[in-house]
């Protein structure tokens, strides 16, 4: 055989230390026992498999071995037949390869039904040594009327594979296997004879089916998914059964198997594209889902499911309530992509429908057992903020039922409400009244500092009626307790103590000693005073308090200028709707008493960290706006209309921004060009989905289909090796494809001798790994030779190929040449992606990798260098064009990335321009995995050398 068609073996570990010599191989075959000989076997066959053919011992094993009844061993010495060489050096079969056809039609005929199906298994895999299988046509047909099913069907796949290599050894092999298939009871032995029909003779496996039409929605799950594959491939062609194949798809829809079900379902879709089909077929995907138990089948089912949804949205809109059922299922993953699609079909007719259900589901997540309960009620709450938000006839009815979550102890649901809420006051005012009422009466129940601003902000900002005003007073004296803060803490501090006898009396000291470790070494010992005051200082932090009052002793003093913000505009609009002086006076000194009172805390040694100098700043800002009141009315402008603004133009931003996704995925369809080449095909309607192709599957993931890239794009991936002057001169042209790197390497022999043995090895560093083992070759005086290896990638980590050429020049002395390394370009596998900016908040905080790359650049515009960025490291910028737009000296972008092994990269920018018109800053880049950082943070920097910015 030529070396191109040598059949690939795995290569096996062996241990050289421990190789018997081919004399002690030999004696063992010969005077051993079964199992010595099975081990003694067992080790030839690694040996030849690792390259030692050892052909001296094809006559032993022919003369000890072979006789063998044992079983084990039979099967055992298969592999060695099918490993072998059987070929001698003028490419003749060899002598002794006689004897060895002979026994094999020994077994072939041996009563034991195993050893026939064993050996008509092993026919299947020296199917392409034709002088070996002439001899053995007749016994092999004549075991297709064995009276065991399992010689007959291995028997069917023997006459396929030998069929298939050469027909001319069995030219009626079709009208065999169809008289086969007519009298054959046994279901996998006529689904193996099917199966040859379908790849040999697809005519007879047309008629095969039309034949048994109507018995097929009672036969075997094998032979059904057989049938329907065929259907799937007749049906590429043109046909004239297609009508009938549709009517028996539709029947195979209620078969027992899920397997039959789904491929019936996938099939139907690509051949009609009937309303009534089509629902048939995704009612077919539902039910599977809802009765499988396979998790990950289910996501693929769902998958389906989604793709006919995207074809055929308005058919699937009256099953959505059955999709809603797969809500049951405990996997949060499957109930994820199940929502997806429910909120893809949801439209007005069902709308009301879908949010009563989903609201139910909420109120099941409150039972303690219920699975996954926080997770599924967040997902819960951002699916009916986006109905809700899309179809305002619900928004009232949701609002309300979604502020119970508010004191949800699971903060993201919480957040996720406040969210829903601030978004529905603001797109719909007529229900700014109620919304607020019942959020001034949720107060006492909110635990969250993250939620309390939320909720201050949208009533600072929405809170228009005087009774409103004044009712939200109320219940912020209950959830800060009493006012000053700082005074009624001391009081209670002083009560503690005279409650102790021990007012106006020295502090007791009880001291304690204990070892120190110093800095050199050594003990020492440390005295600590324990003062009983303080320990009563911590009891009085401890005690239980109003739930704001609580948070701002807690140090959360952002939640105290937000409360400073929100007070400030509620006294201001009320001084503009309240002429009443008194009352307005009033209300503005209970304001600045509670702002001041913060600030006092803030300073004492009742809070657990001091107030930092914003959260101060902020607030006494607040409260000079409040002296102030008739003196600056522009502030008046900032606090009560721009920061409302500001708030209508991101949300109109957000939504203008989902206009544009949405126009896009419209869009995506695929126009002809006016100066388009035609085919005949455009002129044809499509009338069904996309026909699923699994060898079109298989040639496009092995790169078979793909059209060769052209010359000079493969001269840019040329990498020279060594040197002109070397004696031999190697280049490399690296292709990546997916997850391999394939190295077309030319080696040139630049000297007048012949190279003798000469091995070209590779080694790798990063995560790479080399697949194949290094051939040897002789290269002629002056001759080229050309080497392919292939190298898996495992992640985008930095890797480097090195290696070495050996070989034997004259006088079988031993030379060599080191090759210049390759280094992988990881942008081959990063690509652009988009999340959103809680996923991005959310993977920031998680990921523990960090890589800061300090900005060294001649280009002055700060925009321009966040386009050479992302230019050089494939990264997408989060930051709308809203946020980046305007004349400014600073910029801060957040970019996001996705390698094609899933790992996530990000960045962010924070650069400002210098006077001298430099600009200065840096890059972040965080990820999960070291190797991605630190490799992105080596393109910024490389990036950064060449200042011109992109074309």
């Amino acid at each position: 055989m030529a070396s191109a068609d040598a059949s690939c073996y795995t290569l096996v570990f062996e241990d050289p230390s421990e190789t018997p010599t081919t004399q002690e191989l030999r004696s063992a075959l010969q005077k051993g026992s079964d199992e010595v000989k099975f081990d003694t076997l067992r080790k030839i066959i690694v040996s030849t498999i690792n390259g030692n053919p050892q052909p001296a011992l094809l006559m032993p094993i022919i003369q000890y071995v072979m006789p063998s009844r044992n079983k084990q061993l039979k099967k055992l010495l298969h592999f060695y037949w099918e490993v072998c060489p059987k070929y001698d050096d003028n490419g003749k079969l060899k002598q002794e390869m006689i004897l060895v056809v002979n026994a094999i039609r020994n077994d072939l005929q041996h009563p034991n039904e195993y050893i026939r199906g064993a050996t008509l298994r092993f026919l299947q895999k020296i199917s392409k040594d034709a002088e070996l299988l002439e001899p053995l046509i007749p016994t092999c047909r004549a075991c297709l009327e064995h009276r065991h099913s399992y010689v007959r069907k291995n028997a069917v796949f023997a006459v396929y594979s030998i069929y298939r290599e050469f027909e001319h050894l069995i030219p009626d092999a079709p009208e065999l296997m169809q008289t086969f298939l007519a009298a054959e009871s046994d279901a996998t032995c006529k689904r193996n004879a099917f199966v040859f029909l379908a790849q040999c003779a697809m005519p007879k496996a047309v008629e095969y089916i039309l034949q048994v039409f109507d018995q097929i929605p009672t036969m075997d799950e094998l032979l059904q998914m057989s049938i329907i594959e065929v259907i799937r491939l007749d049906c590429k062609q043109e046909t004239t059964h297609k009508a009938r194949y549709i009517l028996l798809i539709s029947e195979l829809l209620n078969a027992t198997s899920h397997a039959v079900k789904y491929e019936a379902a996938t099939t139907l879709t690509s051949l009609t594209q009937n309303p009534a089909a089509i629902k048939a077929a995704a009612s077919c995907y539902i039910s599977l889902v809802q009765k499988e138990s396979d998790n990950n089948a289910k996501l693929i089912v769902l998958d389906r499911l989604d793709v006919l949804r995207s074809k055929h949205g308005h058919v699937l809109d009256s099953l959505i309530m059955d999709v809603l059922q797969i809500l049951s299922s405990a996997d949060l993953e499957v109930r994820r992509k199940a929502i997806s699609i429910v909120l893809s079909l949801t439209s007005s007719r069902n709308v009301e429908d879908v949010v009563l259900f989903l609201k139910k589901q909420l109120q099941k997540t409150q039972d303690e057992e219920f699975e996954k309960a926080p997770e599924y009620r967040q997902l819960l709450i951002q699916s009916i903020h986006v109905c809700a938000v899309k179809f305002s006839e619900v928004a009232a009815s949701v609002v309300h039922a979604l502020m119970d979550f508010l004191g949800d102890t699971n903060n993201p649901s919480a957040l996720d409400v406040v969210a829903f809420v601030r978004e529905v006051v603001e797109k719909f005012p007529q229900l700014r009244s109620t919304i607020c009422e019942k959020l001034t009466q949720t107060l006492p129940e909110i635990k969250s500092g993250k939620v309390y601003r939320g909720v201050l902000w949208i009533l600072g900002e929405y809170t228009e009626e005087i009774k409103e005003i004044q009712e939200i007073f109320r219940e912020l004296r209950k959830v800060l307790g009493e006012i000053p803060i700082l005074a009624s803490e001391q009081r209670l501090l002083e009560e503690a103590s005279v409650e102790d006898g021990e007012e106006k009396k020295d502090d007791v000291k009880v001291e304690t000693t204990k070892p120190k470790v110093l800095a050199d070494g050594t003990y020492a010992t440390e005295s600590a005073f324990t003062s009983v005051s303080s320990a009563r200082l911590e009891a009085i932090k401890a005690a239980a308090k109003p739930p704001l009052r609580a948070l701002i002793l807690g140090g959360d003093f952002f939640t105290g200028s937000v409360l400073a913000s929100a007070l400030t505009k509620l006294v201001l609009r009320y001084s503009e709707l309240s002429k009443e002086k008194r009352k307005c006076n009033a209300l503005r000194a209970e304001a600045m008493l509670v702002m001041a009172s913060v600030i006092r805390v803030g300073q004492s040694k009742f809070v657990t960290v001091p107030i930092d100098e914003d959260s101060s700043e902020r607030i006494m800002s607040c409260i000079q706006t409040l002296s102030e009141l008739e003196s600056a009315p522009a502030v008046h402008q900032i606090f009560l209309k721009d920061t409302k603004a500001a708030y209508s133009k991101m949300v109109a931003a957000q939504e203008k921004k989902a206009a544009e996704k949405k126009e896009l995925e419209k869009a995506e369809a695929k126009i002809i060009q006016v100066d388009d080449l035609l085919t005949f095909r455009q002129f044809s309607k499509k009338a069904a989905d996309d026909v699923i192709d699994d060898s079109e599957d298989v040639n496009r993931a092995t790169g078979a289909g793909e059209v060769s890239e052209d010359f000079i794009s493969n001269l840019s991936r040329i990498s020279q090796l060594t040197g002109f002057s070397d004696p031999i001169y190697a280049e490399a042209y690296v292709k990546v494809h997916g997850f391999d790197i394939l190295l077309d390497v030319l080696l040139v022999n630049q000297t007048a001798d012949t190279l003798q043995n000469l091995c070209l090895d590779f080694a790798t560093l990063g995560d790479l790994k080399l697949v194949e083992r290094p051939s040897l070759y002789t290269i002629a005086p002056h001759s080229f030779q050309s080497i392919k290896a292939t190298i898996k990638v495992s992640s985008t980590e930095t890797g480097v190929i090195f290696g070495s050429i050996l070989w034997e020049g004259p006088g079988m002395a031993e030379q060599c040449v080191i090759l210049n390394d390759i280094h992988i370009d990881i942008m081959d596998y990063i690509k652009p992606a988009y999340c959103t900016e809680q996923q991005f908040r959310s993977m920031w905080t998680e990921f523990e990798w960090e890589n800061r790359v300090n900005v060294t650049t001649t280009i002055s515009d700060p925009r321009e260098y966040l386009h050479h960025v992302m230019k050089a490291t494939n990264m997408s910028c989060l930051t709308p064009e809203g946020a980046l737009s305007g004349d400014c000296d600073f910029l801060s972008a957040n970019m996001y990335a996705r390698s094609l092994f899933g790992e996530d990269a990000l960045a962010n920018l924070s650069v400002e321009r210098t006077e001298t018109g430099n600009i200065t800053g840096h890059v972040r880049i965080r990820s999960k995995t070291q190797g991605i950082a630190l490799s992105l943070g080596d393109r910024i920097t490389m990036a950064q050398k060449d200042n011109k910015p992109p074309v």
